[in-house]
């Protein structure tokens, strides 16, 4: 894997350098996803949240500049994103949209694996993401949507405010449904 050279200020991009980027947006516009919210997509969030007793899920489609949430679950339901107000220690929502240098699931895509980040704070790479401080993310479950032509398309995850033990059986859930999810895309013509 390669990363960004140090921006001229100094400060070293940890975002992953991703190649197939271009080719993904031309897959996914084929695929007419990564545009727009899609409710089978949310609903699918839900299961997913459902299944691993998370917080926060996530159907996320990647592009050159920005992750789209076009599946998302969050304990308030999947509105708008709106800045939260109130306070100087007030976190903003998780919306639909996030730039590409926050969170985790650009490293998932690169890796083309999946990846289990119990405690983002043990990992100094992790630790430092943006999520962490704006929007207080301490642990992190994603797995990428590879189709059948060997793109990844982006990935499914879950993610908590409090470090949570995954384990193998959470890594076998989220690689499971990132599967289940893919086959529905490309065969039934969408979600």
């Amino acid at each position: 894997m390669s990363y960004d050279p140090p921006r001229p200020a100094g400060r070293l991009l940890l975002t992953p350098e991703d190649k197939e980027a271009p080719q993904r947006v031309r897959r996914l516009r084929g695929l007419g996803l990564g545009e727009h919210p899609d409710p089978a997509l949310d609903a699918f969030a839900d299961r997913l949240a459902e299944l691993t007793g998370a917080p926060y899920a996530m159907v996320n489609f990647i592009d050159e500049n920005r992750q789209f949430f076009a599946g998302l679950h969050t304990p308030g339901g999947a509105g708008l994103p709106r800045p939260a107000t109130g306070g100087e220690h007030a976190k903003p929502e998780v919306g639909r949209q996030l730039a590409r240098e926050y969170g985790f699931c650009p490293h998932v895509v690169v890796r083309r694996k999946a990846l289990v980040l119990e405690d983002v704070c043990d990992y100094p790479r992790f630790a430092g993401n943006p999520v962490v401080d704006e929007f207080g993310i301490r642990s992190y479950l994603g797995a990428p949507l590879i189709d059948s032509t060997g793109m990844v398309l982006g990935t499914v995850c879950v993610v908590d405010t409090e470090p949570r033990p995954w384990g193998k059986p959470g890594l076998e859930t989220i690689k499971s449904t990132a599967a289940e999810l893919v086959a529905r895309l490309e065969h039934l013509g969408g979600p």
